[in-house]
């Protein structure tokens, strides 16, 4: 039988960021992302080695790119961030859920 699972299921309210490593296989990362208000400590930018596919699931959200502003981002929403493409997070919502994809 397959092992079926929730996204939305399991969630437990914290006042720090959860993140959760779904799958993790060759050159590929699945994680589950529970922000709950949080957001990127001041001067500090993302700067990773492989793409990113983000989908907000839940919640409202806005990214600051280092050399192209903010984006807004509400359920639904998503975005592939290239490598090396400096951002942050500014602004989460308390419920906001996120399902990222990290390749090569």
């Amino acid at each position: 039988m397959i092992g079926v699972k929730n996204v939305f299921e399991g969630i437990e309210s914290s006042d720090r960021e959860i993140v959760e490593k779904l799958i993790e296989k060759g050159n590929v990362r699945i994680e589950r992302i529970a922000s709950f208000g949080d957001r990127s400590e001041d001067g500090f930018y993302y700067d990773q080695d492989e793409y990113e596919f983000v989908l907000l699931l839940k919640g409202r959200a806005q990214l600051l790119f280092e050399d192209k502003g903010t984006i807004d981002l509400k359920a639904g929403d998503w975005l592939i961030i290239e490598p090396h493409e400096r951002h942050r997070v500014e602004y989460t919502s308390k419920d906001a859920l996120w399902l990222c994809v990290f390749f090569r």
